[in-house]
């Protein structure tokens, strides 16, 4: 995959893409990033990117030439179109179906803004998706782009140590995941559950199963309303809501 970052500010890129997962998935050449200061595509002479908002208001907006010039370099020589991802608050709530779908793209394209906004010809014309990571304003883009591309990029084949890693992560199932739990067996008094040690592979499997659903329905009751039950998962919840009562 190939991950372009359009931003102002390159540098705060170069000690996330050098870290951890995405640094090894860039060593294996599963990924390959740039990061593009799109000021450097601006045709004023003194390079500005931003202006005041015709009809008047607070704030500078971003100029479309220099984002238009920077995408269409980015992709004259491609005969796909890679999805073009704007930053913004107003944008779809990200979500892991989400990472899923980029994570089958050739190539990825963020675009990350500052100031009081966008000028609307870039939405309109130059983006595929528009993203938010959440309910709240950040200072640009930057940060928010980070998210997605680490969520990205974990998905990508042979970045993980196991490809089973991802694929039980909360929300790739639709339910949260079931608690985990590593040696000693005992500490301080709290102990392991019993049946983790027990060394039988089907109930510990069922038994993860149902602690998934009892946290969801703890922590996000929500995403029950969305999911389909199995008939043995029934069964479970009944038991769960009754251990409650």
């Amino acid at each position: 995959m190939k991950i372009d970052v359009l931003t102002l500010f390159p540098e705060m890129f170069q000690p996330v893409f050098q870290t951890s997962i995405l640094k090894k998935a860039a060593e294996k050449e599963a990924v390959q990033y740039r990061v593009i200061n799109f000021r450097d595509y601006s045709s004023n002479k003194h390079k500005t990117v931003d202006d005041y908002p015709y009809g008047g208001g607070a704030g500078m907006v971003l100029k479309p030439q220099p984002v238009f010039d920077a995408v269409d370099d980015l992709t004259k020589e491609e005969t796909k179109k890679p999805r073009i991802i704007l930053m913004c608050p107003q944008g779809e709530t990200y979500t892991q179906k989400k990472a899923e779908q980029f994570a089958k793209e050739d190539h990825l394209i963020f675009i990350c803004g500052h100031y009081e906004g966008y000028d609307e010809r870039i939405r309109s014309h130059v983006v595929t998706d528009e993203i938010s990571i959440g309910d709240y304003v950040l200072t640009g883009g930057e940060l928010a782009s980070m998210v997605v591309i680490d969520s990205v990029v974990r998905l990508l084949p042979g970045v993980l140590g196991k490809e089973a890693s991802h694929e039980l992560d909360s929300f790739s199932t639709g339910l949260l995941e079931h608690p985990h739990y590593t040696r000693p067996a005992e500490y301080k008094g709290y102990k392991v559950p019993d049946v983790l040690l027990s060394g039988n592979h089907e109930k510990i499997e069922q038994w993860r199963s149902k602690e998934s659903l009892k946290r969801t329905l703890e922590r996000r009751p929500d995403l029950l309303d969305k999911y389909e039950l199995s008939e043995q998962q029934k069964i479970w919840l009944k038991e769960i809501e009754n251990e409650k009562n």
